[in-house]
């Protein structure tokens, strides 16, 4: 019977960052540390951002006109800067040397929140289509479960493996993409950028947890 690893030994692996990237988070970092901030305030800033994006999604469906192109825009932005917000989230646990184990939890929760409020919303902004709340609240469902293997594998003391090809950072590359380019979606069109991201992060989120669920189950062999 397989032991479940004791929670002070989990440690959810972090996306490599290109020097650019960690030179400039390291800066940022260190401000928000020298200001105060803390990780968990990163955590919640995450998830306000996560929380305006998919209101500004919700809003595309009762807009029109400019008012509508500008609300697909904010919506990009929030899924940014709720990114931004994850990056940092890890520079700041660092240079501030708070790394408890509860503010991997928290973090990992506030995560699970950001992904459904925005790929939920996704599904609402497309009135005109009778299967977009299916598509977002079954986007948002593969979603948590690729979370869920990686957590679920940890546990069981393999590697939690955050492999894609639809990790969070790519559904939030997608969903960012198709927010800027329904800017310029025809207003009477019959194919909605919305949807078509949905149903990439729907099947990418599937293949994801098939080879998230090969990984573990291989790593766990070899033991």
């Amino acid at each position: 019977m397989a032991t479940l690893t004791h929670p002070s030994r989990l440690k959810a692996p972090r996306r490599p960052l290109s020097p650019r990237e960690r030179t400039g988070a390291r800066a940022w970092a260190r401000w928000l540390t020298r200001a105060g901030v803390t990780p968990d305030t990163v955590s919640v800033a995450s998830v306000v951002f996560a929380l305006l994006a998919s209101l500004c999604l919700w809003s595309t469906a009762h807009s029109h006109g400019w008012i509508k192109l500008l609300l697909f825009l904010a919506a990009g932005g929030g899924i940014q800067l709720r990114m931004l917000s994850n990056m940092l989230h890890g520079r700041v646990v660092i240079e501030s040397s708070h790394n408890n184990t509860y503010r991997e939890m928290f973090h990992d929760l506030s995560d699970r929140i950001a992904d459904v409020a925005i790929l939920v919303t996704a599904g609402y902004s497309m009135p005109a289509q009778s299967w977009g709340r299916d598509l977002g609240w079954l986007a948002a469902l593969l979603a948590v479960m690729t979370a869920h293997i990686r957590l679920l594998g940890g546990s069981l003391g393999a590697p939690q493996y955050s492999r894609g090809p639809m990790a969070k950072q790519h559904r939030m590359a997608v969903m960012t993409a198709a927010c800027v380019i329904s800017v310029a979606e025809p207003v009477r069109g019959h194919v909605s950028i919305i949807g078509l991201a949905l149903v990439i992060i729907i099947l990418g989120c599937a293949l994801t947890m098939v080879r998230r669920t090969l990984l573990i189950v291989g790593d766990l062999k070899r033991r």
